[in-house]
């Protein structure tokens, strides 16, 4: 079974969600994606995964959410999606992939659903 995170090893959250996916003998596919931000066609495919809209994934506490005025809500679905490819803090986290399912490890067991 392949399972890949969407990891951010300085958030708590992300680093639990990973090591209870090891804790269960999984060795996950790791995309640091502040290092290497998905592309819009990923987060796409992601939303699609996760039922959820791109104003759903974007984390609001972030300054680049203050900066680039994402809260205006005439900001239609594919200027958040290229702003979350440009600035992937924008990006809530930890997304887990697996089983053709996506969930947001917030808290770390919301992924497990996805593992059965």
């Amino acid at each position: 079974m392949g399972v890949r995170i969407y990891h951010n090893s300085r958030c708590s959250k992300s680093r639990g969600t990973l090591e209870l996916l090891r804790e269960r003998g999984l060795e996950p596919e790791v995309v640091h994606y502040l290092d290497t931000p998905p592309s819009v066609e990923e987060l796409k495919t992601l939303l699609r995964l996760l039922g959820m809209t791109p104003r759903q994934l974007l984390r609001t506490g972030e300054a680049e959410y203050e900066e680039l005025g994402l809260a205006d809500p005439a900001i239609a679905d594919e200027g958040i999606l290229q702003a979350m490819a440009a600035h992937p803090k924008l990006i809530e986290r930890p997304i887990v992939v697996a089983n053709g399912k996506a969930a947001i490890g917030r808290p770390p067991e919301a992924v497990l659903p996805i593992l059965a």
